[in-house]
């Protein structure tokens, strides 16, 4: 049974009852553990004694938003939320993305497009979590430490910009693992995105290639995105 099951337990959060009910009905029926809340006071209380796997949140509530509600809950818990809003322009999607949103979704929804995305960063977060003891990776010639963002080619450090150390770091806790251009802006939380992915992996290959038109580490995985090959032999 993987965590995407029964043993997943969502926190809804919004103040239209009808909606929350609704939420509440479709997620059991399709086998998730849920508790709802009306309002941000609500759920911080069920978060004070409760650890849940995934939050969804309305974005325009009474009181405090969705957005600084998830502000709040970002200052000490890393828990995966999605933001559910009936507005949505792009200025508001970055806003909820850098306040630590995975993913956000416009009102009115599919609700099977929700549940894919639900279990998308489910499925995504349990993948990741060996990143949690892994500090630092060997390929080839190179040694990255996720830690500090330091590589180094035999015993000499690879100068790397901000945004590369953190691109090498999503490949790097996910060695051998496919990524696609949404994982990787989702993983950095909009803080990169689209063809600026391109752009950024294509010089973080100058870096780690010896001819990066044919790359050994950083590999192109055809239809889907990248994936960091550690194993090369």
């Amino acid at each position: 049974m993987t965590q995407t099951d029964t043993e997943a337990h969502i926190l809804v959060i919004d103040d239209d009852d009808r909606l929350r009910d609704l939420l509440r009905r479709f997620l059991e029926e399709s086998g998730f553990r849920v508790t709802d809340a009306a309002s941000a006071d609500e759920a911080t209380s069920f978060m004070s004694g409760t650890a849940f796997d995934l939050l969804v949140i309305d974005v325009m509530m009474p009181g405090i938003t969705g957005v600084e509600l998830l502000k709040q809950i970002r200052q000490t818990n890393n828990v995966p939320a999605l933001f559910l809003t009936a507005m949505g322009e792009t200025e508001n999607r970055i806003d909820g993305l850098e306040a630590g949103a995975d993913d956000y979704i416009a009102k009115p929804f599919e609700p099977r497009e929700l549940i894919l995305r639900i279990r998308r960063i489910l499925d995504r977060g349990a993948a990741s979590s060996p990143e949690q003891t892994l500090e630092s990776l060997s390929f080839g010639a190179f040694r990255f430490n996720l830690t500090t963002g330091v590589l180094m080619h035999h015993d000499k450090r690879v100068h790397l910009t901000s945004a590369e150390q953190e691109l090498l770091t999503c490949f790097a806790s996910r060695p051998d693992m496919s990524l696609s251009r949404d994982d990787v802006s989702d993983l950095l939380q909009g803080r990169m995105r689209g063809r600026s992915i391109d752009v950024a992996v294509a010089r973080l290959r100058q870096k780690l290639e010896s001819d990066p038109r044919y790359p050994v580490y950083l590999q192109t995985i055809r239809g889907i995105g990248w994936a960091l090959k550690i194993n090369t032999e």
